[in-house]
């Protein structure tokens, strides 16, 4: 059976090259979709940020949940492209995660060598 995340980043990889022969965007240097990645990620979260009421000017509104959690999946879809335009797969995010998870915890604990997070 496939892993979760290798599937996430497989079906990605399927809508970019999909989207990529559909739309004529060959060609695009990895540089320029890096940044029209982060565009899109940028407004996604602008996105989700008015389903959770920061408006502090207007009336909140009750937290629409579906909406809430269909903004994190887009979010999702464009993390994950961004990380097949890197050249990264599932299997190398895992093992970045788990080394950065790590050390986020060495830095709560102070053990870690960066300076800044003693305690």
């Amino acid at each position: 059976m496939m892993d979760r995340l290798e599937r996430i980043f497989e079906l990605q990889k399927a809508f970019n090259d999909e989207l990529v022969a559909r739309r004529d965007l060959d060609g695009i240097p990895m540089e320029k979709w890096i940044q029209m990645q982060t565009l899109a990620t940028i407004s996604e979260l602008a996105e989700l940020l008015d389903e959770v009421n920061f408006k502090w000017w207007k009336n909140p509104k009750p937290i629409d949940q579906e909406a809430l959690r269909e903004e994190l999946v887009d979010l999702l879809h464009f993390f994950v492209s961004m990380c097949l335009t890197a050249g990264m797969d599932a299997g190398e995010l895992y093992e970045r995660y788990l080394a950065k998870n790590k050390e986020n915890f060495d830095r709560q604990h102070g053990l870690s060598e960066k300076p800044g997070y003693e305690l």
